[in-house]
């Protein structure tokens, strides 16, 4: 007959408790050394965790980048002049209905690079400047003429009490360095254009001398001359001067050589 063993509660319970003392230990303290698979996903949540509190926002910080926040500021900040402006604001017109008048204003360059401006006016069709636009080398000035046409004054104005809506503006713009001045400018580079100032017509009574008026007339005096000098030719090297005093042109003496060879030849004929 076949033997069975018999196993008593303790030992069923004594295998149970071997089987569990040959399992693994799993850490279930900071002290145990972790396995791969989990040392690799605790990296991993760390490094997440650490990263989610860089990019949190702290009380009391500027969630923007400090770029965005300096390009605003810029934007707020007056724009630098690169231009010195004589009148400053205004545009004087001597009050003369029915004619075409002029105005006068002075344009330096106070940067320190190359510049170019150009002029803008509400009223093309009446008004224009000479030059409308030129390119200025570090404190270079010139002084540009503005062309007006003065309409009669309407429902019996008194003329002084007119007052003219039309504006000019003018513009700047940086460049590299000297070149000749195209409209085309402006439009390649709109992002870096500046307005420099925007004027406002101001009419002056010419039979009254004011010192607006008297500044006026010596700006346009100055505009003229420099309109005449840019007209007349180069000059040439004149004549020269030779040992003590004794002046010689060169275009006479080299005449004087022709004619003699000339007489020389014809008596060598003869």
């Amino acid at each position: 007959m076949a033997m069975v063993e018999n196993k008593s509660p303790t030992d069923n319970s004594n295998n149970r408790v071997w089987g569990f003392l040959r399992l693994p230990f799993r850490a279930t303290t900071g002290n145990a050394t972790p396995s791969p698979s989990s040392s690799s996903h605790l990296h991993h949540s760390h490094h997440n965790y650490q990263h989610g509190q860089n990019n949190a926002p702290v009380e009391g910080s500027n969630p923007h980048p400090p770029n965005s926040v300096s390009s605003v500021a810029k934007s707020l900040l007056p724009t630098r002049r690169r231009l010195k402006l004589d009148p400053a604001s205004k545009l004087f017109f001597p009050y003369e209905p029915g004619k075409q008048v002029r105005s006068a204003i002075k344009i330096k360059n106070s940067s320190k690079s190359h510049v170019a401006f150009k002029f803008q006016t509400t009223a093309p069709k009446s008004c224009f400047m000479r030059p409308p636009g030129a390119v200025l080398a570090p404190g270079e000035s010139i002084i540009a003429t503005v062309f007006k046409f003065v309409e009669h004054p309407e429902n019996n104005e008194k003329p002084m009490d007119q007052k003219s809506r039309v504006k000019f503006k003018i513009m700047s713009l940086k460049v590299k360095g000297p070149m000749d001045y195209v409209p085309e400018l402006f439009d390649e580079q709109k992002d870096q254009v500046a307005i420099e100032q925007i004027l406002r017509v101001i009419f002056l009574d010419p039979e009254r001398s004011t010192p607006s008026l008297e500044k006026l007339k010596r700006q346009l005096a100055e505009a003229d001359a420099a309109v005449e000098a840019r007209k007349k030719p180069p000059e040439d090297a004149g004549p020269r001067i030779i040992g003590e005093g004794l002046v010689i042109d060169e275009w006479k003496e080299r005449r004087e050589r022709y004619l003699a060879r000339q007489q020389g030849e014809a008596v060598d004929s003869v």
